[in-house]
């Protein structure tokens, strides 16, 4: 498994080939620690929060922690975890499409999640 720095730097740079725009809002333990990804699409006014999850088997999942699409609610949920977990990184991205770009699994998704972020 890669360590964090340099998985959120390949997620980061996907984001900006597809368009986005993208931000380490937070950075937590350079070697490992969790992962909020944060996904605004402001035309439509939401927002969607995921959160890394490991299976037992070792394989990065992600989940999206807080049913909300209204900013605040995720901002609260960040900061809550933050105050839980200092090692705790966040990255923030804007796409006008609504796209988280992670290429791992999504729970709850179908199809690719890299390409629509939706499923």
């Amino acid at each position: 498994m890669l360590s964090t720095d340099i998985w959120l730097g390949a997620l980061i740079r996907r984001a900006e080939i597809g368009g986005a725009f993208a931000a380490v809002t937070h950075k937590g333990d350079l070697g490992g620690g969790a992962v909020l990804v944060k996904v605004l699409n402001r035309r439509a006014g939401i927002a969607a929060l995921y959160a890394s999850a490991v299976r037992g088997e070792g394989e990065r999942v992600w989940m999206r922690p807080v049913d909300s699409a209204q900013e605040a609610d995720l901002d609260a949920y960040v900061e809550r975890q933050r105050r839980y977990d200092p090692d705790l990184w966040v990255v923030e991205i804007d796409d006008a499409e609504g796209r988280h770009f992670l290429t791992e699994p999504v729970d709850g998704e179908r199809g690719n999640p890299e390409s629509t972020g939706r499923g």
